[in-house]
């Protein structure tokens, strides 16, 4: 498996669909790599030389911002909105879901799963 900014990308895909296994890599960034270096898309992932895999990865440190520092910068704008307390801010802060989503019914996967809170005893069960 080929090696690019410390992430095995798999042999049997093509390149443009290999990079996309590097965080922060989508479908467009990865078709322009393989347009900037004159790689073809169909070319598979284990037919690239050691010169082609140089280059993706001199060119992914220079123009991309990928893996540990996208999370990175992902998390510390995170934390700059809590600090401010923006709405959105607190919406994080508090797990619920930030983008205008109702939060009623669906938003199970921002609040985790139903806590049940036990509701009224009817007049019936209490003789």
């Amino acid at each position: 498996m080929p090696r690019v900014a410390g992430v095995d990308i798999p042999n049997d895909k093509p390149v443009w669909i290999a990079l996309r296994y590097i965080h922060g890599i989508g479908p467009k960034f990865a078709k322009d790599i393989c347009k900037n270096l004159g790689i073809e898309d169909t070319v598979k992932a284990k037919d690239l030389t050691e010169d082609q895999l140089s280059q993706i990865a001199g060119l992914l440190t220079n123009d991309y911002v990928i893996e540990g520092n996208l999370r990175r910068q992902t998390q510390q704008h995170i934390a700059r909105l809590r600090d401010i307390a923006c709405y959105r801010g607190l919406r994080h802060r508090r797990g619920l879901p930030v983008r205008g989503q109702r939060t009623k019914t669906n938003a199970r996967t921002r609040k985790g799963p139903r806590k049940t809170v036990a509701g009224k005893k009817s007049v019936k069960e209490m003789r």
